[in-house]
Parts: structure tokens; sequence; C-alpha cells
């Protein structure tokens, strides 16, 4: 009896009990993850987890649980007979203690050892952009975001601490929930599109850019480029909240050039005529020019000559239109303990500066989450959208909007002799024919969403598997009514309708960790696997000969003249593994690793080891800098890793046969087809790889009032993808091969104050980024670009290289060029010659930037929020390849710009701009004269608000009421002088030598300045 006694009292005092709850902070109540907590006096612990939850298996005799945080107060709670216990944490330093989402996990920023820049949802929603990049423009550090030109719709460039690759994408990774996305270009005509346009900007909760490799390694063998982390909003806990928006608005240019008029015209080609006739170039008489002028003026002689001649046409405001725009949100968000939710839809209608150019997106958001159990988490991301944009021909065409400033002004819109567009007898073709007659329209419906279970196997340790899926499906649809004959070559119409389907399914399984030991200790980790396939189907069939515009489609085309199919596929196969320990709140140490096997490498490199390791250290936890005045934080953390771009195309490694019977494989005979060799294999082809250090410095002044970060970074890259000659015996003129090299290397400066506290608020942001890039090694060769683009060793990628123009002779008038060529001692001839052709080909400029940045200021006081936002970029070069055509001093007979009324014109003249002649060339050679900094100054945006007050609110039943107006693009700060600084013609930044293809201006449409007025209401 007495020994059955005992060993019950023993039973009873080892019962152990579950207890569970959530960590939140007390500002926002937003979860803190990475939490400390811990049984007090003993080594029994764990650490939150993403959503701020723990559970902690407890013997009955703990009376107390110590909640701890990097940061906030530590807190001790009685346990007593409580179960579930829910705590709030104090937290003063809140901006450098924010959650910041990682590859597969999340962490507080103050125990990052990586570089990873987060961007929240205030900062992105109702900014007027189709697109959530242009939203991040001049917000990040060391991410510079270039809008190909003003096409609304149309293809953005976005870098990730410079350009590191010559042939493969320099696009980052976008990872939307979790799941890659499909982020590359699917036109099918050579203007690029934008995948991301696809979603909503204000179901994003927030974005993080992973930088250095530390914190985009996980992401192996796709994350040399960066990685967006784009995380959409989640519902919560409470009373349903609902969210409705409006916003409407318009679009102008930010800038037009300056034309002759047709005085002006009429003068310069007239004198450019005698000059070349007195020079003995062949050239027009006298009558043959009047007649041409004549029948640009549509016949009428009147309308060229005299001092008032009948026609004076500004072609240039042809070119534009009335730009509206408008937005409609609505959301709801809210939920139990068991399930959340949020839902919402939006309508974006956008149309663009240029004629025919709109972009529509209707879209749709479900997230649902609902806790099964106490262990298990089940939920469900799913974002529809259907957007149609109408589309104009890219940059190089001669129907291409803005090449209309190329007729003369003496021709009228309207031909007076059939009251019709002008048309036959323009000098080029006119692209309003394009306008009345032809419609390039790109339909997209796209799925974008996953589902998840979490599963708490332990406390401490948790499984995550999700299924996602990104469905792309395009059509776009081209018809070119007869009147557009000239520029089609149909008499009678031309059609096409192309389709592309692009399936994508990844699934991510991993196991997630984390546990406090001993109080001092924290340790977590990931481990998992991932398989993602992606499958692209592309059709096209084109037609011509219609019996009417009336009739559109291709079952009306009498003939059909070409049709194209194609599919294309490939996956990849992954294992990743990360750990974090931290040893006293003070001691950082990091380490990640990723396997990925792909069926785009070859089989003798199918897989790659991508590792990485950080480490870092908060001074000020420290006892010598505990106390230390004004300092509240000091950090200093490293990284080093290695990244991969596996952007190699989908079978560039395999022996290929092309099945045709086209003439240029001579493959097939006489309408026989047949089969040839189209590619040489080469199986040790791989991924192209950059080893990247980072070092960061992150501080603290006055309680965090003052904050930032410097970090220096050096990032080189191998095995750059390049075509190499290979002996003709093999029957081929090249291979594809890793031989390439290329550094990036540079500094990234963060400020963050909080000027002014109270009822008046004012808060800046400030980054700046410094970033030098230099080509290597090429084996000695080089890569030609566009225009005078080049790679080259030793020189940034996209260098500007050619001759190098050196003014007019004053008593001639000739072009002239520096020889810059080698005397016979070694030195350089800095002489100049008139001969083009005897002038050296030498780098003139850098297309990239060194220097990018932005700074933004918030006010706010009584219900009014101000927030203005500048951002910039320095010494680049932008090469304006449409000045020999624009600003060619009467070369031919296109208008030219008003800086050509400066030409030389006597002996003693001194200018920049050469003597006027016909046909004569003089200076038009591509050159550095048509080369300028393309430095600018731009406010970005500028947003006043209004929030009504809650008092007021109250007695109708609302939450909040916001009534703003922003602007975007409104001022623009450069002495560049073409249409805008912030340019890369959209014509040349596709195919295999686009990355090379920076810089460059071709007749690109300016950025357009929007003003919106918007009312936010919440109830």
């Amino acid at each position: 009896m007495v020994l059955g006694s005992a060993f019950c009292t023993i039973a009873i005092g080892q019962q152990e009990r579950q207890v569970t709850g959530k960590v939140t902070t007390a500002e926002d109540g937003s979860p803190i993850p990475g939490a400390s907590v811990v049984a007090k006096g003993t080594t029994k612990g764990t650490q939150t987890d993403a959503e701020g939850n723990f559970t902690l298996t407890l013997p009955d005799n703990i009376g107390t649980l110590v909640f701890s945080f990097v940061g906030v107060t530590t807190q001790e709670v009685a346990v007593g007979n409580r179960s579930v216990i829910n705590v709030v944490l104090s937290n003063d330093s809140r901006s450098l203690d924010e959650v910041i989402v990682t590859g597969y996990g999340s962490q507080s920023k103050r125990n990052l050892t990586g570089n990873i820049a987060k961007v929240g949802s205030r900062e992105i929603e109702n900014i007027p952009v189709p697109s959530v990049e242009q939203a991040l423009q001049g917000k990040v550090a060391g991410v510079q975001i270039t809008a190909l030109n003003g096409k609304v719709g149309q293809g953005l460039q976005i870098k990730v601490r410079g350009s590191a690759s010559l042939t493969a994408s320099s696009q980052p990774l976008y990872v939307v929930d979790g799941i890659p996305i499909t982020s590359a270009d699917q036109s099918s005509t050579t203007a690029p599109t934008n995948p991301i346009a696809d979603l909503n900007p204000n179901d994003i909760e927030s974005l993080e850019i992973l930088k250095d490799a530390a914190s985009s390694a996980i992401y192996g063998s796709r994350a040399s480029n960066g990685v967006v982390l784009i995380t959409t909003k989640k519902g919560r806990a409470g009373k349903t909240t609902f969210d409705a928006g409006v916003q409407v608005g318009a679009s102008t240019p930010t800038h037009l050039r300056q034309w002759l008029n047709t005085q002006q015209y009429v003068e310069l080609f007239q004198e450019a005529r005698a000059n070349s006739d007195a020079l003995g170039i062949p050239v027009y008489s006298e009558t043959s020019l009047t007649n041409r002028f004549t029948r640009y003026a549509a016949g009428d002689a009147a309308g060229w000559q005299g001092a008032n001649p009948t026609y004076n046409t500004d072609w240039q405001q042809e070119a534009f239109q009335k730009a509206p725009s408008q937005q409609y949100d609505l959301s709801a968000r809210g939920g139990d303990a068991k399930t959340r939710f949020f839902i919402s839809g939006q309508y974006f209608d956008q149309s663009g500066i240029l004629i025919k150019n709109r972009f529509r997106r209707l879209s749709g958001r479900v997230n649902l989450d609902h806790s099964a159990t106490d262990k298990l988490t089940l939920g469900v991301n799913m974002n529809l959208s259907h957007s149609i944009n109408d589309r104009v021909s890219n940059d190089n065409a001669f129907s291409t909007p803005l090449q209309i400033v190329a007729l003369p002004p003496i021709t009228p819109v309207i031909d007076p002799r059939t009251n019709q567009l002008s048309g036959d007898y323009t000098l080029y073709y006119n692209p309003l024919l394009n306008r009345d007659f032809a419609a390039i329209q790109a339909r997209v419906y796209r799925i974008i969403g996953n589902v998840y279970a979490d599963y708490k196997l332990m406390p401490g340790l948790s499984f995550r598997t999700e299924f996602g899926t990104d469905l792309l499906s395009q059509q776009e649809e081209e018809y070119y009514g007869r009147e557009t004959a000239r520029n089609t070559g149909a008499a009678n119409g031309l059609g096409s309708n192309s389709f592309r389907q692009v399936t994508n399914y990844t699934t991510n399984n991993f196991f997630s960790f984390g546990r406090t030991i001993a109080e001092k200790h924290d340790v977590d980790a990931t481990l998992g696997m991932s398989y993602q396939e992606s499958r692209a189907n592309f059709n096209s069939v084109t037609g011509q000969q219609f019996p009417s515009d009336a009739y559109k489609q291709l079952t009306a085309a009498a003939k059909v003249t070409a049709g194209t199919g194609t599919e294309t596929s490939y996956s990849f196969l992954s294992y990743f593994a990360r750990v974090n320990y931290r040893f006293n709140n003070r001691y950082l140490i990091g380490a990640s690793g990723r396997i990925d096997g792909s069926s785009r490498f070859g089989v003798n490199n199918r897989y790659g080891f991508f590792p990485a390791v950080s480490a870092g250290w908060i001074l000020t936890e420290e006892d010598f800098l505990k106390n230390a005045g004004p300092l509240s934080l000091l950090k200093i953390r490293a990284s080093y890793g290695l990244t991969g771009n596996a952007e190699i195309g989908d079978f560039s490694s395999l022996a290929l046969y092309a099945a045709t019977n086209n003439a240029a494989t001579s493959a097939g005979y006489a309408g026989v087809p047949g089969q040839a060799p189209s590619q040489i294999p080469n199986p040790d082809l791989t991924w192209e790889k950059t080893l990247q250090t980072d070092i960061g410095l992150e501080f603290g002044f006055l309680e965090n009032r003052f904050s930032g970060e410097l970090d220096y970074y050096e990032k080189n890259t191998s095995g750059l993808l390049l075509n190499v000659n290979v002996p003709g015996s093999s029957g081929f003129r090249t291979q594809l091969r890793n031989v390439g090299k290329l550094q990036n290397k540079g500094f990234e400066f963060v400020f963050n104050s909080r000027n002014i506290s109270g009822a008046f608020n004012w808060t800046t942001s400030l980054n700046i980024a410094y970033n030098k890039n230099i080509v290597t090694d090429l084996g000695g060769t080089t890569i030609t670009g566009s225009f005078l683009n080049r790679a080259q060793e030793g020189q940034p990628l996209g260098v500007f290289v050619g001759p190098e123009y050196a003014g007019v002779d004053v008593q001639n008038g000739d072009a002239l060029y520096y020889k810059n060529t080698t005397n016979t001692d070694g030195s350089l001839d800095r002489g100049t010659t008139n001969d083009y052709n005897s002038a050296a080909y030498v780098p003139l400029g850098n297309p990239s930037p060194k220097f990018i940045g932005g700074i933004t200021n918030t006010f706010s006081f009584a219900g009014v929020d101000l927030s203005v936002l500048f951002n910039g970029q320095f010494g680049n070069y932008i090469y304006n390849g449409g000045g020999k055509f624009q600003s060619a001093n009467g070369d031919f007979f296109d208008n030219q710009s008003v800086d050509q009324l400066n030409r030389w014109r006597k002996p003693g003249d001194v200018t920049d701009v050469p003597q006027a002649r016909l046909l004569g060339g003089n200076g038009t050679g591509e050159s550095s004269r048509y080369l300028q900094k393309g430095d600018y100054v731009r406010l970005r945006t500028f947003t006043l608000g209004y929030t009504l007050p809650k008092a007021l609110l109250s007695s109708i039943h609302l939450n909040r009421v916001r009534v703003y107006v922003t602007g975007q693009n409104l001022l623009t700060f450069t002495k560049y002088t073409g249409w805008d600084p912030e340019v890369n013609s959209d014509a040349y930044v596709t195919g295999v030598r686009g990355p090379i293809n920076i810089g460059v201006d071709f007749y690109s449409a300016p950025q357009p300045r929007t003003i919106i007025g918007g009312l936010q209401i919440g109830f």
C-alpha cells in the first residue's frame, strides 16, 4: 500500500500539459516570429512561428514563462491553470525589428545576416501604374527599374546590383506566396509585354527583394539576378472590415521635342541641296526638289511656299491622345480563431499617351486560412485576372506612333483631294493609318494560386506542403486593313492570330524547426525539397486577302500565308536547407544550400550545388555598448555564397534536328519535307555562376529615431553563355558554351529618420547605390549589339564604342572626328579627320548608371498626409539611335530637330552642327555625336491626402474615409535633349543580345505624367 502510494505520487509529479499562444506587438498587433518562449529556471523552450504562434509542453510544476525578443522588453508571465497564453510585447524599435519574409520562412530584420529590402503595402498602393515594379522605382537601394518607354502595359527592365549576364536573362526571379511564377516576356512580336502586370498591386502585403547570396542562395540556380518575394494580404481574426476605393485621372507626355516648322524645313533643305550641288555631290535639281515638296504638300505648291504656307503640321501632336485612367477596388478582410479570409476585386483601366494604346485589367483574389485543429492549418491563395492590352508597334517600325515625327510639316494630316488621311504620297508611312485601320491586341487569362497544409509535428517542429500553379493563356490578334498596304505589303488586308499557353506547376515540401535552449541559444532551421515543371505551347496563323475591313477574323482570309506551332518545357528538382543560430541575442550565424537539378543542363552537369554562409554581430548587446549614449543599434554582418542563372534555353545542351522544308536548312526540296541537324550538342553546358560577397553595417541612434544600413558587395559571374566558333568540319559555325566572366561591385546606403514626431510627423527615407560593372573575360572576342553597344573585355556591359565626334571644321563645315589612332612611337593621335572611316573605334560611354537613388519625405498633421518621392540616376549615357535621321543637317527629307538651325553656314561659324548637305552624309555616321549624358532627377510620386476624423465617421458607421490626389512623373530635371532620359528602346531589348543593348533611344515615347484623384472608404 505504501509502495503504491509512492508510485502514484511520482506519476502525478511527472504529469505534463501543453500550453499554446501567440506573441504580438503592442504597436499594431502584428505577430512576432522567432520570439523566445522559455520555462523559467529550465532549458525547456521554443520559438514562435511565422504567425507568432507557439506550442510548449511543460511539467505541471512550471509556474512562469519568459518571453523575449531582441529589441523588446522581456516579459515574465505566470502560467497558473491556463493552457492558452497570448502575450503582447512592447517594441520601441519596430522599424528595425519588422518581420521579413525570407525564402521558405520569415525572420526578424534584426536577426538577419543577409541583405533583404522590404517594401510594405502602404508604399505601393494606389500608385497610378499598371505594374507593381513601377511603384518600386526609387524605393530600394541597388535596384534599378527602367520603363522601356511610355507605352502602357509594356515590359520593364529590373536589375538588382547590376547586370549579371550577357546573353541570358537579367531579370530577377519572382515568387508569389512561395510559388515561382512566369515573368518572362510572352509577346509574339518584338515588343515585350510584362506578365507581372497581371497582378493587382493593392493585393500585396509586402515585397522583399533578396539581394545578397545569404538571402537568395536558397533559390539556387535562379537567384543570380536577385529574387523578389511577393506576399499577398491575408485574413485576420476579428470583425469583418471592408475597404473600397476609386481613382480617376489622366496622363500627358512628360516632355515634347521641338521640330522644324514649314518655313524652317523648306529653308534647310533648299540650302542643303545647294550645298551638295556646289560640292559636286549627285543630288536633286532645284526643279526636282520643288516637285518633291509639292508632292509632299498634297499637290499644292502654295502648301509649302511663302511666308504663310497652307500647311504647317505639328506631326508630334498627332502621335498622342487623351489618356484617361480609372481604377475601382473592393476588398473584405476578417475571420475568427478558426478561419481567416481576404477577398478582393479590382478593375483597372489606363489609356496610354500614344494613339491606340490602352491597358485594362480585371482581377479577383481569395486567400483563406483555416485552423482545422490545434496542429493542422489549411489554406488557399488564389488570384484570377483578365487583362486586355491594346498595343502599338515596336519603336523600330514605321507604324509606331512616334516615327510620325519624320513626316515633313508641309504634309497635311488630311488630304484635301480625298478628305482622307494622307497616305501614299507621304515621305514615309503615316502611322495614323494604323490608328484608324489596324489593331494589335493581347488578351491574357491568368490563374496564380496555391494550396497548403501546415502541421505542427511537435513543439518547435512543423511540416508544410504546398502545391502551386501559374496558368497563363495569352492570345494576340493583329489586323491591318487594306489602307495600311504601304506598310504591310498586303493589298487587301493582313491578319494574324497567335496563342500562347504557359502551364507552370510547383510543389514545395519542407520542415521548419525553431527552439530556444537554455535561454541563450536560439536555433531555427529549414529542410525541404521543391519540384517545378513548366510547359509552353505556341501557335500562330497569318492570312491575307480579306473581302473588306468588316471581316477581321482569319476565317475570312482568302489566303493563309503562314503558320507555325511550337512546344517547349523544362523542369527543376531541388533540395534545400538553411540553419540560423543566435547566441545570447548578439552573435548570429547562418548557412544555406540548395541542390538544383534541371532538364536544361547538360548530362554531365545535371545537378549543381549553391551554398552560402553568413554571420552577424549585434555590438549594442555587448556590455561595453549597451549604454552607449545615443547609439541604439550597431550590427555588422557579412555573407558569401554562390548563385546561378539557369536561363539557358530549354534544349540548348542537346543535339537537335529541324524538320522543315525551308530552303535555308536544305532539309526539304520541292515541297517534300525533310530534316537536318540544327544544333551541335554540349553535354557540359550548365548555368552561369555568381559568387557574391556582402559586408554590411546596420545602425540606429536615439532609440532608432535615425537608422540605416551601409553595404559593400562584389559579384563575380563566370560561365557566361556565349556562342563560340567551332571548326567547320563539325558542320556548324558556333556552339553555346560557358566561357565569359563579368563583375559587379558597389556600395549601398540606406538612411531612415523620424525627423519630427507628435501631432506633426515628418519622416525621411533615403537610398543611394553605386555600382561598377566590368566584363572581365570574353576569350578575346567582342560582341556587337545595336548601334554602338558592345560587350568588350575591360569595359562595362553594353559600352558604347565608336568614332569620337570632334565637332565642325570652322572653315568648311565638315564634320570632324578624332583619329584616336596609335602613332609609331606608341602615343595616341588626337588629331582630327573629316573621313569617318579613318577614325578609330573607342569606348565612348557607359549605358549603365554609376549612381541610382531615391528620397521620400512623408508628412502628416491633423488628418492631412503628404508624401513626396524623388528618384534619379547619374553617370550613364544614352545613345539616340534615331539621331542620324532626326538631327542630320538635312541629309534626307525627314523633319529635323530645331537644333539643326544652328548649322554651319559660313567660314568662321563655331557650332557642333555640320553644314547642311542633302544626301551628303556630313556627320551622320554612328558616333558620339548622338551620345548624351542620361543623368536625371524626377519627381516620381507626389501624394496629398486627407483622412476624415473618426469622431465624424462614427455617426455614419464608417471606419475610414480618405480623399487624395497623386501625381506621377510630375517634374524631370535633365540635360538630355531627347524625349525622356528613362529609356531603353523596346525594339532592341529582346533576343540573345538584348542584355547588351542598353541605353538606346529610338523614337521611344516619353514616360506619362499622370495625375489622379482618389477616394478610400473603410467600413
